[in-house]
C-alpha cells in the first residue's frame, strides 16, 4: 500500500450551497419538510421504535425491541442528514434534539464500545448475550454509520459527543480483530462499516482507523473458506477472484464504496484495477437507464452453478448480465444510494467523468424519484413499469418487516408511503439529499472541479489564495449553465467542467473566447482569473430516442426517452381519450414539443407528441388484428415527478412503431 495524490479531495460541507432549480428547491425542502418531519416519525414511539428502542434499551421504558435489527442505523441515518441541514441553517430545537438522541446513545453503548438496542434489550429481558450471534443482524452496519454521522457532528458542531460514541465503537471493531477475527469477519452485512472507519482516520488523524479498515478487508478473506458465506453478501468466494457483481444488491454497492474509501487513503493498483472491472461489470450490463440498482425481488447465484448446495437465494438481487425486468424491478433505493456513494469515490481517485455522469443520472432519476414532491413520502422499490390488473401479487413496498405482512395493493395503486416499516431508505434519502453540495464540486491542487451543474456558490483554497464561483444554472431542465469567479486567487488557478458523454454539440466559452468541451471528459481551464470573469457552457438538452442492448429482452424493440440526463416516463394521466401505456406505440419519427408543467408545486419540462394506440393484447397468443393504430396525443413527464397525482399506470418504455 502507498499513499498518492489524488486528482481531487471533497469540500467542506459549509463550503459549499445550493440556491435554486431542481436540485436547490429539493436541497432547501429537505431541510423545511424532509428533515423535521421523519424527526417527528422516528421520536413517535407508538409509530416508530427508533428512538423508543434506546430507551427501553437503556431502561428508561419498558419494552421489547420493535423493527428490523438495521432500526439502529436508520436512526443514525436521519441524525447525519438533521447534522447536515446545521452546516447550513442554524437549527437551536434541532440541535437540542441531537444532543438528546446523542446522550440516549452514549446510555446504551457499552463499555467495550458495542451498541445495538436489539441485543441489549433481549440481554435485559432474557439475560442472555447475543452479541454478534447472528450474521444478519447487522450490528456493524448500524456501527458504521454511526461512526459516519459521528465525523460530521464534530465537523459541523465542533462537538466530540457523538465522535466519542464513534470512537468507542471503532474500538470494539478493534478488539474484535485482535481477539475474535473469524467473528468480525462474517459479520460483515451491507458494510458501511468500512466507510465509518475510513471516515473516522480521516476526522481524527488517528492511524488506528486506518489500520482498522485494512483489517476488517483483509479478514473477509477467510469467510468464504468457512461454507459461510454467499453470493448474497459477496462473501462466497474472495474478493481476490471476485470477477463479476452478483448478489444483493445494496451490500454489494456499500461493499465496493468502502473499498473505494479506502483506495483514496491508500493505493493498491491490484484492488483498484479489480474494482475497475467490477464497476464496468455494473456500468455496461447491470444498471437501468434511470441509474436504479438491484433488479430481481429473488435470485438464485450463481446462476447455472453445477451444485446445487452452491446455489445461494438472494434478494434484491443484481441478476445475470442484461436481466432487467421493468414492471418487477426491485430497484432499492438504498442500492442506487450505494451506487452513488461508490460512483463519488471513484470519480475523487480517478477523475474521470463517467463517474460524475453515473451520479448525475442517478440522482435526476431513481434518487429524485424515490421521494415525493412533497419531500415527505417514500419509495422503497423503483419499478420502470407500473400496470393495472397484473395477475400477481407485489410486495408492498418497505412493508415486509412486519409480521404478518400486509396485503399489497392494486397493481397501479403502489404510491410512496410517509413511513415504511423498512425503514432503511427513507433516511439514506434524506441524508443523501442533504448532503447533495458535496457531490457538485470537489478541490484540486491548484483549484476546482465542477461536477454538477446545480446552482448554488462554493470556494476553496489554494496556494494562491481563496477561489470561489457562483454557478447560474436551471439545469437539468435547461441546458445553460454560467460560473462567475467571486473570488480570485493571485495567480494561476484551475477550473475543471465536466462536459457529459451525451453532450455532442456542447459549447463553451471562457471570458468570451471559444474552449474545447470534448464529451465524456473535464474541460481544464487554467489562467488568472479575476472576479467577474465566467464561463458558459451550452449543454444541447435535444430529446434522444434509446434503445436497449437485444439481450435486454423485456426491452426489445422498444425505445425510452431522455432530455440531458433525465429519462421520461408515460402516465395515463397523460393520454388522451383513457388510453393506457400498454396500449402506446411510439412512432419512429414523432417530433416532440417541450412544455413546462407543473406537477404538486414543481416545474418540469414535459415533452408532447403524437402517439399510435392499439388494442392491447389480453390473451396469451391471438392474431395480429388488421386494423391500423389511431393516433392520440400523449405528454411525457420526468421520471423523477411519476406518481404525484394519485394512482396511476406507468411505463419507461414503449414499443417502437416504424
Amino acid at each position: 500500500m502507498t499513499h498518492h495524490a489524488l486528482p481531487s479531495t471533497p469540500l467542506d460541507l459549509r463550503d459549499a450551497h445550493l440556491t435554486t432549480g431542481l436540485w436547490g428547491d429539493t436541497w432547501s425542502r429537505t431541510h423545511a419538510v424532509t428533515v423535521p418531519t421523519m424527526r417527528d416519525d422516528l421520536l413517535d414511539a407508538d409509530l416508530s421504535g427508533a428512538v423508543e428502542n434506546f430507551r427501553v434499551a437503556a431502561g428508561r421504558a419498558d419494552g421489547d425491541h420493535v423493527g428490523p435489527p438495521f432500526l439502529d442505523g436508520d436512526l443514525y441515518k436521519w441524525m447525519e442528514a438533521a447534522i447536515a441541514t446545521l452546516a447550513h441553517r442554524p437549527d437551536p430545537a434541532l440541535e437540542a434534539t441531537l444532543d438528546e438522541i446523542i446522550a440516549l446513545i452514549g446510555e446504551v453503548q457499552r463499555a467495550d464500545g458495542y451498541v445495538h438496542t436489539p441485543t441489549q434489550i433481549q440481554q435485559r429481558l432474557a439475560g442472555t448475550d447475543g452479541t454478534l450471534a447472528d450474521r444478519l443482524s447487522f450490528e456493524t452496519y448500524n456501527l458504521g454509520h454511526l461512526m459516519t454521522a459521528g465525523c460530521l457532528h464534530h465537523r459541523t458542531t465542533g462537538k466530540t459527543t457523538m465522535l466519542s460514541l464513534a470512537e468507542n465503537a471503532a474500538g470494539f471493531l478493534i478488539s474484535l480483530v485482535e481477539n475474535t477475527p473469524e467473528v468480525i469477519a462474517r459479520s460483515a452485512i451491507c458494510p458501511s462499516h468500512y466507510m465509518g472507519t475510513v471516515e473516522l482516520f480521516r476526522t481524527t488523524g488517528d492511524p488506528r482507523y486506518r489500520q482498522l479498515a485494512h483489517d476488517l478487508i483483509r479478514l473477509r478473506e477467510l469467510v468464504p473458506a468457512t461454507g459461510l458465506g454467499g453470493d448474497d453478501n459477496q462473501d462466497r468466494i474472495p474478493l481476490t477472484e471476485t470477477e463479476a457483481v452478483v448478489g444483493h444488491a445494496v451490500r454489494a454497492n456499500y461493499l465496493y464504496a468502502g473499498l473505494a474509501d479506502l483506495l483514496l487513503e491508500d493505493d493498491d493498483p491490484e484492488l483498484a484495477a479489480r474494482l475497475d472491472r467490477l464497476w464496468t461489470d455494473v456500468a455496461t450490463s447491470k444498471v437501468y437507464l434511470t441509474g436504479g440498482h438491484g433488479a430481481l425481488y429473488d435470485g438464485a447465484s450463481p446462476d447455472g452453478f453445477p451444485w446445487q448446495d452452491q446455489i445461494t437465494k438472494v434478494h434484491q438481487s443484481y441478476g445475470r448480465p442484461y436481466q432487467l425486468p421493468q414492471t418487477t424491478a426491485h430497484n432499492e433505493t438504498c442500492a442506487t444510494i450505494g451506487n452513488i456513494l461508490w460512483a463519488w469515490r471513484m470519480l475523487l481517485r480517478t477523475g474521470d467523468a463517467r463517474f460524475a455522469d453515473a451520479i448525475d443520472v442517478a440522482v435526476n432519476n431513481t434518487l429524485l424519484a424515490s421521494i415525493g414532491l412533497d419531500g415527505a413520502s417514500y419509495f422503497y422499490t423503483n419499478p420502470l413499469r407500473q400496470v393495472r390488473g397484473l395477475p400477481y401479487p407485489l410486495r408492498r413496498a418497505g412493508d415486509t418487516a412486519l409480521d404478518p405482512v400486509p396485503a399489497p395493493p392494486p397493481s397501479d395503486e403502489r404510491l410512496r408511503q410517509r413511513y415504511l416499516s423498512c425503514f432503511c431508505c427513507p433516511p439514506n434519502i434524506a441524508r443523501t439529499l442533504a448532503r447533495l453540495p458535496e457531490l457538485c464540486w470537489s478541490a484540486t491542487p491548484d483549484g476546482l472541479l465542477v461536477h454538477q451543474f446545480a446552482a448554488g456558490t462554493v470556494s476553496t483554497d489554494t496556494s494562491w489564495g481563496r477561489l470561489g464561483i457562483e454557478q447560474h444554472t436551471d439545469y437539468p431542465r435547461d441546458g445553460r449553465v454560467v460560473v462567475v469567479v467571486t473570488d480570485a486567487p493571485d495567480g494561476d488557478a484551475s477550473i475543471g467542467v465536466r462536459i457529459p458523454g451525451w453532450a455532442t454539440g456542447a459549447t463553451l466559452t471562457v471570458v468570451g473566447e471559444d474552449a474545447p468541451a470534448e464529451p465524456g471528459t473535464y474541460a481544464r481551464l487554467t489562467r488568472r482569473w479575476q472576479v467577474g470573469d465566467t464561463i458558459e457552457l451550452d449543454l444541447p438538452m435535444r430529446v434522444r430516442r434509446l434503445a436497449a442492448h437485444h439481450l435486454v429482452e423485456e426491452a426489445t424493440n422498444q425505445v425510452a426517452l431522455q432530455r440531458g440526463p433525465v429519462v421520461y416516463c408515460l402516465e395515463h394521466h397523460d393520454l388522451e381519450g383513457g388510453a393506457r401505456p400498454a396500449e402506446v406505440l411510439l412512432p419512429r419519427r414523432a417530433a416532440f414539443t417541450e412544455r413546462r408543467v407543473t406537477i404538486a408545486g414543481t416545474d418540469v419540462v414535459a415533452l408532447d407528441a403524437d402517439v399510435l394506440r392499439r388494442p392491447a393484447q389480453d390473451e396469451l397468443y391471438a392474431d395480429l388484428p388488421d386494423t391500423d393504430p389511431t393516433s392520440v396525443a400523449a405528454s411525457f413527464i420526468p421520471y423523477h415527478a411519476w406518481a404525484n397525482r394519485g394512482p396511476s399506470e406507468m411505463t419507461v418504455w414503449l414499443p417502437l412503431h416504424w
